[in-house]
Order: C-alpha cells, then sequence, then structure tokens
C-alpha cells in the first residue's frame, strides 16, 4: 500500500514543474503574460480557499472552521510584517514578501493534499486512485498560479520553480504522516484546512489585489477582473467534478 501513496503523491508533487512552461519565454513575454496570471493566480487562491478548503473543514469542525480563517489571516499578517521588516527595512526590498507566504500556505494545503491522498488508499486502492487524479486537477491551476506569484513578488525564474517544487513536496510528509500517525494525526488535519484557507485569502486580498490596482488601464482592469473570474470558476468547476 505504501507504494502506491508514495507514487501518488510524488506525481501530485510533479506537477509544481508546470511552471517549465515559462522558463524559455523571453522577459518581455514574461512580463506580459505574468500580468494576465497573476489575475488568473488571485481568483485561483480564493477559489481554492473558499470553494475547496474551507467547505472540507466546515463539515469537520462547524463554526469554529471560521474563527481560524481569522486566526490565519492575522497570523499572516504578523508574518509578513517579519518578512518586510527583515527584507524591506532598509528601503530595498528586492523579494515582496506575499512570495513567501505564499509558499507557508500552499506547503500546508500540499501537506494536507497528500494525507488526505493517503487516508484513500487505506479505505481502498479505487478511492485513492480516484482522489489522486482529483487532486492533480485542482493542481494544476493552482501550481500554474503559485509560481506566477513567485515570479511577480521578484524570485528569479529557476529559483522560483525549484521553492514551488519544495513546497509541493510537503504532500509527501502528510502522506507518511497519516500512514504511519493515522490515529494521531487524522484529528489535526481539519484544523490545517482552514488555516490554510486563511493564508490563501489573505495573500489574495491584501497583496495581489492591491498589486494588480496599480494598473489604471481600462482594458488591462477588465481583463483581470475576468481572469479573476476565469480562476474561481475553474476551481469550482473542478470542486464540482
Amino acid at each position: 500500500m505504501i507504494i502506491y501513496i508514495l507514487t501518488s503523491v510524488i506525481l501530485v508533487s510533479l506537477v509544481s514543474f508546470v511552471g517549465v512552461l515559462f522558463i524559455a519565454l523571453k522577459e518581455e513575454t514574461l512580463d506580459k503574460i505574468l500580468n494576465l496570471l497573476v489575475g488568473f493566480a488571485c481568483g485561483a487562491l480564493l477559489g481554492g480557499g473558499f470553494l475547496h478548503l474551507l467547505p472540507e473543514s466546515v463539515e469537520n469542525l462547524g463554526e469554529k472552521s471560521f474563527i481560524l480563517v481569522i486566526v490565519a489571516f492575522l497570523t499572516f499578517f504578523i508574518l509578513e510584517k517579519v518578512f518586510r521588516w527583515r527584507h524591506c527595512h532598509l528601503g530595498h526590498c528586492s523579494t515582496h514578501s506575499f512570495a513567501y507566504l505564499n509558499l507557508l500556505g500552499d506547503g500546508l494545503h500540499n501537506f494536507v493534499d497528500g494525507a488526505v491522498i493517503a487516508a484513500a488508499f487505506l479505505t481502498n486502492i479505487s478511492l485513492g486512485i480516484s482522489t489522486t487524479l482529483a487532486v492533480i486537477l485542482h493542481e494544476i491551476p493552482q501550481e500554474i498560479g503559485d509560481f506566477s506569484i513567485l515570479l511577480y513578488g521578484g524570485i528569479e525564474r529557476k529559483k522560483a520553480l525549484l521553492f514551488n517544487f519544495a513546497s509541493a513536496v510537503t504532500a509527501i510528509f502528510g502522506a507518511l504522516a497519516v500512514y504511519f500517525f493515522a490515529g494521531k494525526i487524522s484529528g489535526l488535519i481539519p484544523f490545517l484546512l482552514p488555516f490554510a484557507a486563511g493564508g490563501f485569502i489573505y495573500i489574495a486580498a491584501t497583496d495581489i489585489i492591491p498589486e494588480l490596482h496599480k494598473k489604471e488601464d481600462l482594458k488591462q482592469s477588465i481583463l483581470e477582473f475576468f481572469l479573476i473570474l476565469l480562476g474561481i470558476s475553474l476551481m469550482g468547476v473542478l470542486k464540482k467534478l
């Protein structure tokens, strides 16, 4: 059974390399695409938080989920203050702090995905396979969004690819934790879901949307709006599937 679980979570982690599609692009072309992808990333984060993570958490924790979302929101606020102080207190900030915050939120999310896959396989193999396919489907737009956020945050392409993969690898740790400590860790997973959701909502609302507001071109703004809707809609469709 462990072979099935590890193979599945490794496949899920490799989805993070979808960013390699943008590695060879010229700088000017990448900048144009990046401006569009950031809007899509915002929608994917909001859709992932509100449509995927939060509903699952409410099923287990009820109203406590919303309290944990607020706790996560405030925690990410404090973390961003710390990142800004460490990297920007001299007036120079080469990397936006939200890039690091997104890695943290995505790491938690991927840890939960790995745990869910392992739990599904421990139930039966067919459920494990279908769960793996479902996770891969919703990870593709999520990882494209995550990679674009890292690039927009000032991290160079190869490092962004590596950081994104490192964040995805937490799925393996989540799977192993459930496989070896299912009785002890199963109660922790529902609390990680709203925390990751709060992180995604915080990044989208306080970091990415203000960045989008910096461009005042009407056509660009309309396009960004529809890309946000596209990101949300796609996560919603994947949730239904």
